[in-house]
């Protein structure tokens, strides 16, 4: 039987076109970009054009498109850099306890060095309140890191409201967008966001690669420290291949193509709860199915252990997870369901994370709904 990736939220498969244009490159475009021979002006030329079609898709100057290996290294060069380099102004971050590994630990080592960071709280369906983070802001708060959607129950978070928010105040606003920018039209001027976050492989390009969006306005220095490469802002040969992957990836993310994706993922979910209703199986949704990512959908099963389940379905070939890939592989709870309802909660142990991408179709989910209701119904007898 044909196995069913549901797992895209973990990390996307490559689009053909992506790997064609990568393998091209490999083989036409082999030149240093920072080379002054003919081999590395064509490739710096090809950098360029790639900055600029990023740039366009979130309406900024490719002078503010910084290239780099993806979401962890953009979160980490974001956080530490902004935080050392205003450690004068203040020593007091702000993030959320829902956030990504990428963010959370990197907020822990800065408590190692001395700052003080608030968490801040969500209620049950994981939703942020404003005041909460109005009532944390402090004179010497330099940084704000929010998640643009949360990468395991899909949860929107209110971007747009906290731009609004630090327009008064000097902290930098950074958001983790990996999960959100193959889904979300997202302008960070518009927004007010000053630091932006983005991994390839989770719109279907490769991995080891992103960017970093920097507002002009602020100064960051260089995470990384050896060439000039990236205008001194990010030492390293760039991964041209992968970044040519990349650029292709997001040409494909036309506002068409993701409103069709929206359009697509919405009838998908709509098969999978109306035949666990038909099938009386007893679930919840987790999160906030009313301002969520359309791609995630992340339930919880009464009485039914998600390890037990992920198991069943991995042998019939169907792949779903419990939450991030960054710590699915560990036996730990996961920290945004905990956040959510509270530790030793039965839905920590009870979740599933279901999300859809490149290759579902409708036949598929279908298949997978029937397999995944079977197996409930399995386990429970």
């Amino acid at each position: 039987m044909e196995p069913i990736y549901l797992d895209h939220a973990a990390t996307t498969p490559t689009h053909p076109a992506v790997i064609e244009i990568m393998a091209s490159e490999l083989a036409n475009t082999f030149g240093n970009p920072s080379s002054i021979h003919t081999f590395g002006r064509k490739a710096h030329r090809a950098l360029e054009d790639i900055r600029q079609v990023i740039a366009t898709s979130l309406k900024v100057k490719p002078h503010e498109i910084i290239f780099n290996s993806g979401g962890t290294e953009g979160d980490n060069t974001a956080i530490i850099e902004t935080a050392l380099s205003r450690k004068a102004q203040g020593m007091h971050l702000i993030t959320t306890a829902i956030e990504h590994p990428a963010v959370l630990e990197t907020m822990k080592y800065l408590e190692g060095l001395g700052f003080e960071v608030t968490y801040l709280p969500v209620d049950e369906h994981g939703e942020l309140a404003m005041t909460d983070l109005e009532n944390a802001l402090r004179e010497d708060t330099t940084l704000v890191s929010v998640m643009y959607g949360n990468n395991e129950i899909g949860n929107l978070l209110p971007i747009k409201e906290i731009g609004e928010l630090l327009k008064i105040h000097p902290a930098v606003f950074h958001t983790d967008a990996v999960q959100a920018y193959g889904s979300e039209l997202i302008s960070p001027h518009e927004l007010g966001v000053d630091l932006l976050s983005i991994a390839a492989h989770k719109i279907n390009g490769p991995k080891g690669v992103g960017f970093l969006f920097k507002n002009d306005a602020i100064s960051l220095p260089s995470f990384l420290h050896g060439g000039e490469q990236e205008e001194k802002r990010r030492a390293g040969t760039e991964n041209l291949a992968g970044i040519a992957g990349m650029g292709k990836a997001v040409e494909l993310l036309t506002e068409s193509e993701k409103q069709r994706r929206h359009e697509k993922y919405a009838e998908f979910e709509r098969i999978i709860l109306t035949q666990l209703d038909k099938a009386q199986i007893s679930y919840q949704i987790n999160g906030n199915p009313e301002n969520k990512l359309a791609h995630i959908l992340n339930l919880r099963f009464l009485d039914v252990p998600s390890d037990l389940l992920l198991m069943h379905l991995d042998l019939q070939g169907v792949a779903i997870s419990t939450g991030s890939a960054c710590t699915a592989g560990t036996v730990d709870p996961s920290h945004v369901l905990e956040a959510m309802y509270g530790k030793n909660h039965p839905a920590i142990k009870e979740s599933v994370r279901i999300s859809f991408g490149l290759g579902n179709d409708e036949e598929q989910i279908q298949r997978f709904t029937a397999i995944l209701i079977e197996t409930i119904q399995k386990i429970k007898q």
